[in-house]
């Protein structure tokens, strides 16, 4: 049977899941998610693909990504999939399927759901017990949109370039609303 072809959104934002076989943790040394963070930049700028958020935990990874009329997510996805696999199956002597499927995407219709999202996906490993705060954990986005880190992966998010005119200030709100759940900066 034939996969459903998937819907995919032009100037729009789309978050991306995908998540190891059998929950496998594919991601699961240091070694590994930067390996996973170079290859997602080197096909994000062969599909014209933005990426505005991202967390690589050790059984799946999460993106938000910002598409155009030139994007190509299926093939930016498969180009990712197809690599990690390789660089995996050399280091670690695997067979078999590495990931769980076709990878899942939710489109993103609203300016304040892909904040929403970003924050999701920025306090898993929070969420998952592996850090205390979503700072304390380096393989996310957080650092750049919390303290102007900078991170070659990440465009920014046009809702928080929208947030305030000065970069103080959505710093302070960025964190408030991860941490607190809202956007006032009190």
């Amino acid at each position: 049977m034939a996969k459903a072809r998937r819907d995919v959104p032009v100037d729009a934002a789309m978050h991306i899941m995908c998540r190891g076989n059998n929950k496998l943790a594919v991601l699961s040394s240091d070694e590994d998610k930067v390996n996973c963070y170079f290859l997602l930049g080197k096909f994000k700028i062969e599909n014209n693909i933005d990426i505005l958020h991202y967390c690589i935990m050790n059984n799946h990874l999460h993106i938000i990504v910002w598409l155009n009329s030139q994007s190509n997510v299926s093939r930016f996805m498969k180009q990712f999939s197809l690599a990690y696999f390789q660089c995996y199956r050399r280091r670690y002597g695997y067979y078999g399927h590495l990931w769980q499927g076709r990878f899942k995407s939710v489109i993103i219709e609203e300016d304040t759901h892909a904040l929403q999202c970003g924050k999701y996906i920025e306090l898993n490993p929070v969420k998952a017990g592996i850090v205390k705060t979503p700072e304390q954990y380096r393989f996310s986005s957080y650092g750049y949109y919390s303290k102007s880190s900078p991170d070659q992966l990440i465009t920014a998010n046009p809702a928080y370039e929208g947030l305030s005119n000065s970069p103080k200030e959505r710093q302070l709100y960025y964190i408030n609303f991860v941490k607190e759940g809202s956007l006032e900066n009190e």
